[in-house]
């Protein structure tokens, strides 16, 4: 009946007293656990906010590409100000290694390289910045695909000027573009 051994001799030494058999015992243990489960259940969660909730299991393509240049933008306004402040900027993340010799899998935190967005102009020689969705310039205007700033100041506010503009919905139409441009490179790599 019990895990506990002495628990249940004493079951068994008391029911013998009383008249009671084994298979008495065994229905009273059953029943009394069975309802105090119940009574305790119910009080846990009657104690819970319940409610009828959906999972989205997709999102809208146009908000998961926001989302994604959004995320690089961040990662480039935090090396800009790195290098305005004279600090060593690295991106970390985690990768699975096997051991060779145990066959054992353990994860070890690596650096990404990460290129940055912003080049020196052979023609004006000052500071330009383009926006990259995957590998392909993202034209801000007909013809224009970057923003030429002065110092590292101006760097960092156009960065997040961009970073806005990614997320009212702006450059939807040239990030579109970028993307299927991308995948139309992917889909040559199927095929051939």
């Amino acid at each position: 009946i019990y895990a506990n051994p002495t628990i249940t001799k004493y079951f068994h030494e008391r029911t013998k007293h009383q008249g009671l058999g084994i298979k008495w015992t065994r229905q009273y243990a059953q029943q009394h656990s069975s309802t105090n489960k119940e009574i305790s259940m119910s009080a846990i969660l009657s104690s819970l906010k319940l409610v009828n909730a959906k999972r989205q299991n997709s999102i809208d393509p146009v908000v998961f590409r926001r989302n994604k240049l959004n995320e690089k933008l961040k990662i480039q306004i935090a090396m800009a100000l790195a290098m305005n402040k004279g600090e060593i900027f690295t991106v970390k993340r985690i990768r699975k290694e096997r051991d060779e010799v145990s066959g054992l899998t353990s994860m070890i935190e690596v650096s990404k390289r990460v290129k940055t967005w912003w080049f020196t102009n052979i023609d004006t020689k000052r500071v330009a910045v383009q926006l990259f969705y995957g590998n392909k310039v993202i034209d801000l205007a007909k013809g224009k695909n970057a923003v030429e700033v002065a110092n590292g100041d101006e760097l960092i506010a156009v960065l997040s000027k961009l970073q806005e503009a990614v997320l009212d919905g702006s450059l939807d139409s040239q990030i579109e573009q970028a993307a299927d441009s991308v995948k139309a490179r992917f889909n040559k790599r199927k095929i051939g």
